[in-house]
């Protein structure tokens, strides 16, 4: 089981914590939501639970709860600039399909 990112989403992350001044890293993960069933959550993390699993890419954390994990596993997060627009892109190779928005997913 593995959790990787791209150079490009690790230096954005790592940017955003030196400018935060503080946390463990990030916490990717997933909640029911959206039209597909499936919708990714991102947040800074600061203390990790027992439970949670740590994958180190590039220097930054990046934690995941069992549950998450279990619809993660293997994705690459990748961060990306589309003319005006920049985001993270979770390449996901457990997704079946994707809404129309491209906010939600399903197994």
């Amino acid at each position: 089981m593995a959790i990787t990112m791209t150079p490009a989403a690790s230096d954005h992350v790592s940017k955003y914590l030196k400018t935060r001044g503080h946390g463990f890293g990030i916490r990717l993960g997933v909640r029911t939501s959206g039209c597909s069933g499936m919708a990714y959550v991102l947040e800074f993390v600061d203390d990790i639970q027992d439970e949670d699993k740590v994958f180190e890419s590039d220097g930054v954390n990046v934690v995941i709860d069992p549950k998450s994990l279990l619809y993660l596993d293997g994705t690459e997060l990748d961060f990306v600039k589309e003319g005006l627009n920049e985001g993270f892109k979770f390449n996901n190779p457990n997704v079946k399909n994707e809404c129309g928005c491209g906010e939600s997913f399903n197994i």
